[in-house]
């Protein structure tokens, strides 16, 4: 296993490598100049060409590229254009607050995706299995930014019960530890910061984990289904052991590794995906702050900012398939 491990981590280099030159490609392919944005309209062309110089977009990209890469092997990620400081920096302020509202959306994304899908699956033609699999199919055409916009208009303009943006009410004070609202009200005691501030996530978790939970809902019926036909199965039930051991015992723990393989690839994509849940709710994340620097052409902040989201990617995928040797001992990686 630790061979195997070290082999994965071995590999982010190349993937990471791959993401680099294509964010730098991706982002000096938009239209726009990073100096004009700067110094504004009224500017000289004198003014603009020394700043360009200054910020060294007239060196050959090969050269802006390899500056670039040896920056941030050094751990040096570059300096935001717009606010001159240190791009890891203002992403360490941000992630926290993404990494919250993803794990908070990807957590009832599980726990709802996967309770409905076996019980539709246990329920098969049932009102609750045409209810739930027309939900989820419902969710799963629906747009986030539409889905976030009615949610906005329903429960906050109309209804008043939740606020409409941010991460916590200007009257609430919480001493910040890790920057993730609801674990630092727990570390510090803070109930009342901790009610507030699942008040303030749970409309953009929601939006966001809308369609992971419509996606994990109907792959764990149709991965139910598959292994409740199997023999074992039968014969469990033939023995006559309890139906929800059966169910949750022999039955999920089979047919999770698929569902697993769901999660793990719906968290790399909420990451990324968070910048319309970000935007809507104004909620302070990585998303919002990528959005806003890929209008304003900050070059660093953009490229940092893939490679981060890159990195935890990875991990998170590497975490997956380590999960699928306790879930299945009979996998090897040797």
């Amino acid at each position: 296993m630790l061979n195997y491990i070290l082999r994965r981590l071995v590999m982010l280099i190349p993937v990471l490598l791959g993401v680099s030159i294509l964010a730098f490609a991706l982002i000096h392919l938009i239209p726009g100049d990073p100096a004009r944005s700067m110094l504004g309209e009224k500017a000289s062309e004198e003014q603009l060409e020394q700043l360009r110089k200054d910020m060294g977009l007239t060196d050959p990209y090969i050269v802006q590229y390899g500056r670039f890469i040896g920056n941030v092997v050094t751990g040096d990620f570059g300096t935001s254009i717009k606010s001159n400081d240190s791009v890891l920096s203002e992403i360490s302020h941000r992630l926290p607050a993404t990494l919250e509202l993803t794990i908070f959306a990807m957590g009832l994304a599980i726990i709802v995706g996967v309770l409905a899908g076996v019980i539709a699956a246990v329920k098969q033609y049932s009102w609750f299995d045409n209810i739930s699999m027309t939900g989820a199919l419902f969710g799963l055409s629906m747009p986030i930014f539409w889905l976030g916009l009615m949610m906005i208009w329903l429960f906050s303009v109309t209804l008043h019960w939740f606020p409409p943006s941010g991460r916590l009410a200007d009257t609430v004070e919480l001493t910040t530890i890790t920057n993730m609202y609801m674990l630092d009200s727990v570390l510090t005691g803070n109930w009342k910061a901790l009610q507030d501030s699942f008040v303030h996530l749970l409309m953009p978790g929601i939006a966001l984990g809308t369609i992971p939970m419509a996606i994990i809902a109907r792959m764990t019926r149709s991965s139910m289904l598959e292994v409740m036909k199997q023999d074992y199965i039968r014969t469990a039930n033939a023995k006559g052991l309890a139906t929800k051991l059966v169910i949750f015992q022999h039955a999920l723990k089979n047919a999770f590794l698929p569902v697993l393989t769901v999660i793990g690839l719906q968290f790399g994509f909420l990451l990324g995906g968070a910048v319309l849940t970000e935007t809507i709710f104004s909620w302070p994340g990585i998303g919002r702050y990528v959005l806003l620097a890929v209008l304003g052409r900050d070059y660093p902040v953009v490229q940092g900012s893939i490679l981060i989201i890159a990195i935890i990617f990875v991990l998170v995928n590497l975490f997956t398939d380590i999960l699928y040797k306790y879930i299945d001992p009979r996998i090897r990686y040797d």
